[in-house]
């Protein structure tokens, strides 16, 4: 099976998206699919992976991206592959994965980030004004006209509904591969390790409660909702209870905001970090009060992993959560005495490892082992299909 993927970019510090990506296709390549990955990266060499490194000389970002388009597309069709799959848009195309859902669902839901009307006048305005945005709002809508041929990948039920509520999209053309992440299982005296080496590292005592939050847009995944929740926490008087955000952003500025609302003591910005399992094994509660996540990455690694996790319902890995019963999930980012809540019910140490027992059980279901292989079938139905098309 002879696969083109194309993906603008493939650098794992660019997010969870990237390194989720880079994970999918070493399961590919161990399931003996023959990859040529067309991108702007310029990753390590990969057995097994013939890597076409796309450049363009510009200065604007979205001439960068139009070209990427227009030279991939052109690559692809000079060459004969049994299967194009691709991640960043592309009219070529036999399936289209839009691993960050929607652009369109995406604007709405960095819109709703602005908590006043007239800020989110400001800030929809301005995404009109984007040229980045409107090309590849353009180019979104051109995939998902009437008469094209991708069929649409939709990660979660949430992009399933994006696919359908902005563009109307038919059962016919969508296909539900649920999202999928290596899962980890460390053993318990690893866990043990990780624990005391952050805990040590960050002056937490080993019996406080840690809240992590890992995210690198602070805005979109919540991360105001979450502080503004800590200090409703601090001034109910929970004095035993730490929270570190792991991720990169304007530190100084969250820094300063943590200062204003009486919390710089109980919350830390580590910064960007390779360590973020070691992080898991030391938290107790993972919060995720995101604005908008297609299927993140970080729940369904924790919940994995066994951490209780707290998310919102513009989250498609909120699938996997039963409320109340392996997490929470939140439905009003508006509501922060819900959040609130949800934290301090999870004091409770045992309801903390009934949880976590609860969660561990979705690991079967959420590996990037079997969205791999469900993806592999795909590719194998549609190569049948235009296999007999053409005989």
């Amino acid at each position: 099976m002879k696969v083109a993927l194309i993906v603008e970019w493939l650098d794992a510090w660019r997010g969870g998206a990237e390194t989720s990506t880079q994970q999918f296709l070493h399961h590919l390549m161990d399931m003996g699919v023959s990859l040529h990955v067309f991108t702007r990266s310029r990753p390590s060499p990969t057995p097994g992976m013939k890597v076409h490194t796309i450049t363009g000389a510009s200065m604007s970002r979205t001439r960068r991206s139009m070209t990427f388009a227009i030279r991939v597309e052109r690559l692809v069709r000079a060459e004969s592959f049994d299967v194009i799959h691709a991640i960043s848009p592309c009219l070529c195309a036999d399936i289209y994965q839009p691993r960050g859902g929607t652009v369109a669902e995406t604007i709405e839901r960095n819109v709703a980030t602005r908590h006043r009307p007239a800020m989110r006048y400001i800030k929809r305005t301005a995404t009109k004004l984007d040229l980045k945005q409107r090309y590849m709002l353009a180019m979104e809508r051109k995939i998902m006209g009437a008469g094209r041929r991708p069929l649409v990948v939709a990660i979660s039920d949430y992009v399933v509904r994006q696919l359908k509520n902005h563009y109307d999209l038919p059962d016919s053309r969508i296909r539900k591969v649920y999202n999928g992440v290596d899962v980890d299982d460390p053993g318990a005296e690893r866990r043990t390790r990780d624990r005391k080496t952050i805990r040590d590292d960050f002056a937490i005592p080993p019996d406080d409660m840690l809240v992590l939050l890992v995210a690198h847009n602070f805005r979109l995944k919540g991360v105001m909702r979450w502080m503004e929740a800590l200090a409703g926490l601090v001034k109910r008087g929970e004095r035993n209870i730490r929270s570190l955000v792991v991720g990169r952003g304007d530190s100084q500025r969250w820094r300063r905001l943590a200062l204003r609302l009486g919390i710089k003591d109980y919350l830390t910005f580590t910064g960007s970090s390779d360590r973020v399992r070691m992080f898991r094994h030391a938290a107790d509660i993972l919060v995720h009060p995101t604005y908008y996540d297609p299927c993140s990455r970080v729940v369904l690694e924790s919940m994995a992993s066994g951490l209780p996790c707290i998310t919102t319902g513009w989250d498609g890995a909120s699938e996997m959560v039963e409320d109340g019963r392996n997490g929470f999930v939140l439905h009003d980012l508006g509501n922060t005495d819900e959040l609130m809540d949800r934290v301090y019910r999870l004091r409770d140490v045992g309801l903390r490892r009934d949880f976590a027992e609860t969660a561990r059980q979705v690991a079967p279901h959420i590996s990037m082992a079997r969205h791999a292989a469900e993806m592999v079938s795909l590719y194998e139905e549609m190569a049948s299909a235009r296999t007999r098309l053409c005989s």
